[in-house]
């Protein structure tokens, strides 16, 4: 292999291929390490969620996040995954990630809520309590929510009450008025309680897990 003066071609070729061989190694072991890291971050509103969030987040709800692409809404808390309808609903006015975008469930259905365009499962879920009309509203995390710069002019927790207390459905709803309601399901242990101006809570078997204040 060796002779005076140096190595071979052979052995340049051997040598030159044993370093390619280490390199890209190394370049493969650093890449599953780093695309593990990526899949296991959070990403809310297009931006990555903090560490000491995600874990405040975790303490506080008792349960993990799992790793993925989020949207939130900060206004009603709903959120959901990128791409996605709503999902469920957290404690509103919390500063999660990015900006909410109005391509933020890729609806195409002309409701806007919040600055989000709603998801096409979205609206078919709302027409089951009210008639729905394109636009651009606010929601409240209690409900409440009117045209995009108007007063409140509709509560989508007593509509939604109203539609399924016909079909035995085990939710209850007392509405106040005013923006005061006391709404909870008998079967779920959850509610959501207003007390008007956009004040309420969530509430899950009577321990309150979140309010907007």
């Amino acid at each position: 292999m060796y002779r005076e003066g140096g190595m071979t071609n052979s052995g340049h070729r051997a040598t030159i291929a044993v370093a390619i061989i280490g390199v890209v190694g190394s370049l493969g072991a650093a890449l599953t390490v780093m695309t593990s890291a990526f899949a296991a971050e959070v990403f809310v509103n297009g931006a990555r969620l903090e560490d000491s969030t995600r874990q405040a987040l975790e303490r506080g709800y008792g349960v993990p996040i799992k790793p993925g692409r989020y949207w939130d809404d900060s206004v009603s808390g709903v959120w959901g995954l990128e791409g996605g309808p709503a999902e469920g609903q957290i404690h509103p006015g919390l500063r999660l990630g990015g900006t909410l975008k109005r391509d933020a469930s890729k609806g195409k259905t002309g409701v806007i809520v919040n600055g989000r365009e709603l998801h096409a499962l979205d609206v078919a879920a709302l027409q089951r309590c009210v008639r729905v009309v394109p636009g651009r509203y606010w929601v409240l995390a209690n409900g409440v929510g009117g045209t995009e710069g108007g007063p409140a002019r509709f509560n989508l927790a007593v509509l939604c009450k109203s539609q399924s207390s016909g079909s035995g459905s085990s939710t209850r709803c007392d509405d106040y008025g005013g923006g005061q309601f006391n709404c909870s399901n008998q079967r779920t242990g959850i509610g959501m309680i207003g007390e008007g101006g956009g004040r309420g809570a969530v509430f899950v078997d009577g321990k309150v897990i979140m309010t907007p204040n």
